[in-house]
């Protein structure tokens, strides 16, 4: 028990070295010391308690593994450790996100929107306006497929330029553009009348 009150006042850059040999009173310590803030930060970024408890414990393995090359003079102990756990918490968000599905999902709820008949078909247009899609459709398909998944597959333009392998500033002119033209097709059927089925 002395061993670790010991360790406990130890300084923070001691601790790092202790953690990085791989002694368990300095390990011990070392976690004991940052864990609440680790997990804290981990969390503001996840916003799921369970998910910040498996990036805290990434954070110290990847902690384990880097403190041998911590410096000092760079960034205090508690930076050092947050900066891990900030992009440990990033990638677990993304990797999260990233879900083999969304990809199917999305190029359905494409198919879906833009076809021409059928129960889907039908349903969809039960739930959104009818012109809408109608107007849609006659978009230029590029920037359809950019408002279908930004609109009704709620996806950043970083998103939308993933999905269909192009840049960020093209997705996003795909999306406006597609957006205003769309908007101005509303804005003419709201004067003219409802477009012919």
């Amino acid at each position: 028990m002395e061993l670790f009150s010991r360790a406990d006042r130890t300084d923070d850059a001691s601790l790092v070295a202790g953690f990085a040999l791989g002694d368990e009173a300095a390990s011990v310590a070392f976690v004991r010391r940052f864990q609440n803030a680790v997990y804290g930060l981990a969390l503001s970024v996840t916003r799921e308690p369970g998910l910040a408890e498996d990036v805290s414990q990434e954070v110290f393995v990847r902690a384990w593994r880097a403190a041998g090359n911590y410096d000092a003079r760079r960034a205090s102990v508690l930076t050092w450790l947050l900066t891990i756990t900030r992009n440990a918490a990033i990638d677990a968000v993304r990797a999260r996100r990233a879900t083999p599905v969304l990809a199917e999902t999305l190029e359905r709820l494409i198919d879906v929107t833009l076809e021409e008949e059928g129960p889907e078909r039908q349903a969809l247009t039960a739930i959104e306006s009818s012109h809408a899609v109608a107007r849609l459709r006659d978009l230029p398909i590029e920037q359809a497929r950019a408002v279908a998944l930004a609109v009704l597959g709620g996806c950043t333009a970083a998103e939308v330029g993933q999905h269909e392998q192009i840049p960020l500033g093209t997705a996003k002119t795909r999306i406006r553009t597609g957006l205003r033209r769309l908007r101005a097709s509303l804005k003419e059927d709201s004067r003219d009348g409802p477009p012919p089925r």
